[in-house]
């Protein structure tokens, strides 16, 4: 960036800072979140943002002028008494030249004042800058009805292609991050409104953005294009780790999916089972909430309490079930491709596409009944019912859940 675009940007900056810190004062507060584009958390996100203050700034100063112009017109030239109401109009004149020129001028520095930092944004946020082009780390975003997969094609695993994770995208923090974005259906959108903005993913087109996350961190993203049914639930986190942590995450994500070793029968073991589901009940907990990072790491680690024996029915049932024809999980059953690899899922923290915490309970309320936490999805339709007629194909007792929930949760 040269000089005098550093200087124009601290100036924006300045001014930014300013009218964050008056926000509270005419909002309550209210402007906030985990998906809030006020609190940028990287170099893109933060770009925008100073774009949206200049904006609102020279938009604000319009209306403020215009508004005082009006009143004070209203005012001077209304009608104070019934003789003024009856009154003859005055003189109509073709108006002011040097009004009209000056409004006209004043136009066109306004839009000076905004195309300018609108350009500059524009070549900032399309790609990466030269000077840290070689500091990138790149992955492939594909869009799915109603998910999104990952895929890192610097990690390769022997025989089996770039790694591959879904619905959590983890990225090193203080490095840009250039993200291919595919679909492999319809028109999606990628966001994560801390880190960047919305770029679509257009079917047969190849498309792009970068983003950066300043320090490491958990952010929500999800879809911003209207793609189906489920629209709505399709989302997916970015965490942001250190350099230290992401190549140990990275490592561990390329080995084969955990096994768990046993030879008792599973016949006594304690299963878990829930009941009495509601329909859009909320799938957070405010522990969760209250440090989403730390729940990461602590997911990264295997459950004290689990039952091998339990584990290994469910694996059987995985494959019984014919869970392995839309799923993968790496050095187990399963080649299939048309759902989220499954290899390393219980370290991840959301199930069904970011749209609930990753617990016991509700692990068990989504593969019980997924078609009332997202409407059409594909493991609904076609798997647990007959795509044409919707008769049901495929049953699981609470008993089969329990297991599969423990063979899932098993896998870190």
């Amino acid at each position: 960036m040269s000089s005098s675009a550093s200087f124009r940007h601290s100036i924006r900056r300045g001014l930014s800072a300013l009218f964050a810190a008056s926000i509270p004062l005419y909002t309550g507060g209210w402007i906030g979140g985990h998906q809030s584009t006020f609190d940028a958390k990287g170099p893109v996100a933060a770009s925008q943002l100073d774009l949206f203050y200049v904006t609102l700034w020279v938009t604000g100063i319009i209306f403020v002028l215009v508004a005082a112009v009006l009143a004070y017109a209203t005012l001077k030239f209304k009608a104070r008494n019934e003789a003024d109401e009856h009154a003859e109009p005055p003189p109509q004149g073709h108006g002011n030249p040097l009004v009209e020129l000056g409004l006209i001028g004043a136009s066109v520095v306004a839009l000076v004042f905004i195309a300018v930092p609108t350009l500059e944004a524009i070549w900032y946020t399309y790609d990466v800058p030269d000077d840290r082009r070689d500091q990138t780390y790149e992955v492939t975003a594909v869009g799915y009805q109603w998910w999104f997969k990952f895929e890192y094609p610097n990690e390769q695993i022997d025989g089996a292609g770039p790694l591959v994770t879904a619905n959590e995208l983890v990225i090193p923090a203080g490095r840009p991050v250039r993200v291919n974005l595919r679909t492999i259906d319809v028109i999606h959108s990628f966001w994560v409104p801390k880190l960047a903005g919305k770029v679509d993913m257009i079917p047969n087109r190849g498309n792009h953005l970068w983003l950066q996350a300043d320090e490491p961190g958990y952010f929500w993203g999800q879809c911003a294009e209207f793609c189906g049914q489920s629209h709505a639930v399709m989302r997916f986190r970015v965490i942001a780790l250190n350099e230290a942590d992401f190549a140990a995450w990275t490592a561990n994500q390329k080995k084969d999916a955990r096994a768990v070793e046993t030879t008792a029968s599973a016949d006594a073991a304690p299963r878990a089972q829930f009941a009495g589901f509601r329909v859009n009940e909320a799938g957070w907990s405010p522990e969760f909430d209250a440090n989403p990072l730390d729940n990461w790491v602590q997911k990264q680690f295997p459950e004290k309490s689990e039952n091998p024996a339990l584990i290994a029915e469910g694996r059987r049932l995985f494959v019984e079930k014919a869970c392995a024809g839309c799923h993968n999980i790496r050095g187990h059953e399963g080649v299939g491709i048309t759902g989220p690899d499954l290899t390393h899922m219980g370290s991840r923290t959301t199930i069904a596409a970011g749209l609930l915490e990753n617990t016991t309970r509700n692990l068990y309320r989504w593969i019980s009944e997924p078609h009332h936490v997202k409407p059409g999805n594909k493991m609904w339709v076609g798997g647990y019912t007959d795509r044409e007629t919707g008769n049901r194909i495929l049953e699981l007792t609470s008993e089969d859940v329990s297991a599969l929930v423990a063979y899932l949760e098993s896998l870190k």
